[in-house]
């Protein structure tokens, strides 16, 4: 190595872009290019809609034999439905189908299509209560220094709840 040139350096990276890589052949199988459509499907969908739905497929149409390429035609994505959600999602299609085909960049996504039955992923753990208030004013007075309002505010829920969780016993 050159004198000039500084050695790379190792940065953490999150664990959803090294698993990615992983599920891809699988998810071909089904239809999927790409396995940020599983991994992401909360922050596509938004939270409300993830927990009574998750994509299963997407179907695509057969592809013309003869004559110029033409643009693919879109794909239909299939999704389990939890409960009687489903008239609910078949509202929000649009929605739905403009949130993903943002996500991927193009318009992938023409249709849905509901499979009604139990979602397949894990049971997502409730959500924490709020940090005590104590804990908040001792955060947010050892961030007092902290001159970006954003991150002064992440900082300080951060600690709050590393304040109020205490001790961790074994």
């Amino acid at each position: 190595m050159p004198p000039t040139q500084k050695p790379p350096r190792s940065r953490p990276v999150p664990l959803a872009d090294l698993v990615g890589g992983a599920f891809d052949p699988a998810l071909a199988k089904r239809g999927f290019g790409q396995s940020s459509l599983f991994l992401h499907w909360e922050n596509i969908a938004g939270e409300r809609l993830a927990a009574f739905c998750e994509p299963i497929k997407l179907q695509w149409p057969p592809r013309p034999g003869k004559g110029p390429p033409e643009a693919p035609p879109p794909a239909t994505l299939v999704l389990r439905v939890a409960g009687a959600m489903g008239l609910e999602i078949q509202h929000m299609a649009p929605v739905l189908i403009e949130r993903v085909n943002a996500h991927l960049g193009w318009r992938a996504v023409g249709a849905l299509a509901y499979r009604q039955g139990p979602l397949t992923r894990s049971a997502r753990p409730g959500k924490k209560p709020p940090p005590k208030p104590q804990a908040v004013a001792r955060a947010e007075k050892a961030m007092e220094g902290v001159g970006d309002e954003a991150l002064r505010k992440a900082l300080v829920l951060l600690g709050a709840r590393v304040i109020g969780d205490g001790p961790r016993r074994s």
